[in-house]
């Protein structure tokens, strides 16, 4: 196990060089001087292993207790806003320190580059986790991903902008004590969590670490900033899968009712379908009471589905590419379809195909957490916004991916398979997003050119499509007992 950490947490560290290039321009790989790992007390403490000090190079924070590969932080970064932003010059250099935890990951990793790009001084905090899953389950994203060591130099090489790295667990408490007090940050962005529905379905120990890792590590992050960062902005990514499908239409987080004469306004209702959308109910009812009991500033980020690989960001080398998950684990439903349809797999609908969400494009999740982030939440306010821009159903994105897939020479069929999960297969579903039109969101709508892209993308790498896990294996009822692990 050991040496399946070493190889997922440090692909690539050991070459020497990394060519990252503007126009005639090339970077050099400089190695920090020091980078240790110790078993942490953490989810995952079973399954790392290892130490290991890279070659010689750029100075490391260290402490004792600490994993951490740090980058200086930028002394010239800008302070202008994108498009649409509320912030100002003044707030900018109120809050102009954003740790992203689970920066690494999908949408992490795209929002990391955009603030560091809007002129915010970011740090990544991670423990890479998310690649260890793929090496377990047998699964690759269809985009060769980079070590995060690479992509950060990288992107130095690009902008001239530094990304602070911290690689460790927040469960751990002590590495995050170090982390908050290292770096201070004026907000943090938290996508630190397991966030796969059927991972969480696979058996027992996924369900179990699911829920450790995500509740647990989401207090130490609310104490973090209770002991050591009062003011700090924390801004969480939720989901819309908290709200299940009830047959009145989704508020957002709040919702005013009148019972016996008497009337209040109480949280929205939860109807978490699966271990991972339960972890997430969790972490909103302890984010509520803190911000009550503490006066904590927290907005929750209601996400719908994602989809998309690019934002301009990751387009700028293919060091910086994001990943995109098609599998049946960790895919959403569009990437899914589009990757399916490139490889002449027919589209695989879950049962009757009338299951209705919300749907954005990555670049809209950036764009929502820089809104959130220029726009924060009044001290002890527990703020819900709905983040998405468009509700579909899997039929009639399968629809729209059939239609754009001829367009482009693709023969797309539709294949109904059994549904995996326990959920309403037809169903009333309206939710409201306003708050962060109100806050001048700009959005990606699905179009046809859109889809297109996305589509010319997979054919591109459709190479890398493993057929073998694109049909779904977890199964809600059947749930194992027993860790399952792709034989080697």
């Amino acid at each position: 196990m050991a040496h399946l950490l070493s190889t997922c947490f440090y692909s690539n560290l050991s070459s020497a060089a990394t060519s990252c290039s503007k126009p005639s321009t090339r970077c050099s790989v400089i190695y920090p001087t020091s980078l240790t790992l110790r078993i942490s007390q953490s989810p995952i403490k079973k399954l790392i292993s290892h130490r290991e000090s890279p070659p010689r190079g750029r100075s490391t924070r260290r402490s004792n207790n600490i994993i951490t590969a740090a980058l200086p932080v930028s002394q010239e970064a800008s302070t202008q806003p994108s498009n649409g932003s509320h912030l100002t010059s003044k707030d900018s250099l109120k809050r102009k320190r954003v740790m992203i935890i689970g920066g690494d990951g999908y949408c992490g990793w795209a929002t990391a580059l955009h603030l560091s790009k809007m002129g915010y001084e970011v740090a990544i905090v991670d423990n890479l986790v998310r690649r260890l899953f793929d090496h377990q389950l047998g699964l690759a994203s269809l985009t060769p991903i980079a070590s995060i060591h690479d992509r950060i130099r990288c992107w130095k090489s690009l902008t001239g902008k530094d990304i602070e790295l911290y690689i460790g667990d927040i469960c751990d408490f002590e590495f995050l004590t170090e982390t908050f007090k290292s770096f201070e940050p004026d907000t943090v962005v938290h996508f630190g969590e397991q966030r796969s529905a059927p991972y969480s379905m696979i058996d027992r120990s996924r369900a179990v670490f699911t829920q450790h890792n995500n509740v647990i590590g989401t207090l130490n992050v609310l104490f973090a900033i209770k002991e050591f960062r009062e003011d700090c902005h924390l801004v969480k990514l939720g989901t819309m899968g908290e709200y299940g499908t009830p047959n009145i239409d989704i508020e957002e987080g709040y919702i005013t009712i009148t019972h016996n004469g008497r009337t209040d306004t109480l949280p929205y209702p939860k109807q978490g379908s699966s271990f991972y959308h339960l972890s997430k109910v969790h972490d909103s009812n302890n984010i509520a009471f803190t911000c009550k009991a503490w006066g904590i500033r927290a907005t929750d980020l209601n996400q719908g589905v994602v989809y998309g690989v690019r934002t301009d960001e990751t387009e700028m080398h293919e060091v910086l590419c994001n990943r995109l998950d098609y599998d049946a684990v960790f895919g959403t439903a569009l990437n899914r379809f589009c990757v399916q349809a490139a490889v002449g797999h027919p589209l695989t609908v879950y049962g009757k195909g009338g299951q209705t969400r919300g749907y954005l494009d990555i670049r809209d999740t950036v764009q929502c957490v820089e809104l959130a982030i220029a726009n924060p939440a009044e001290p002890g306010e527990f703020r819900v916004f709905n983040q998405f821009t468009e509700q579909f159903s899997v039929n009639d994105l399968a629809a729209l991916v059939t239609k754009a897939g001829e367009k482009i020479g693709l023969d797309v069929s539709t294949l109904s398979v059994p549904n995996p999960r326990v959920e309403a297969e037809e169903h009333y579903y309206n939710a409201k997003h306003t708050k962060l039109v109100e806050l001048g969101l700009k959005p990606h709508i699905l179009s046809d050119s859109l889809l297109d892209s996305l589509l010319n993308f997979a054919v591109q790498y459709k190479d890398r499509v493993d057929r073998k896990q694109i049909m779904p294996s977890v199964s809600w009822k059947k749930i194992g007992a027993k860790p399952k692990t792709v034989a080697a």
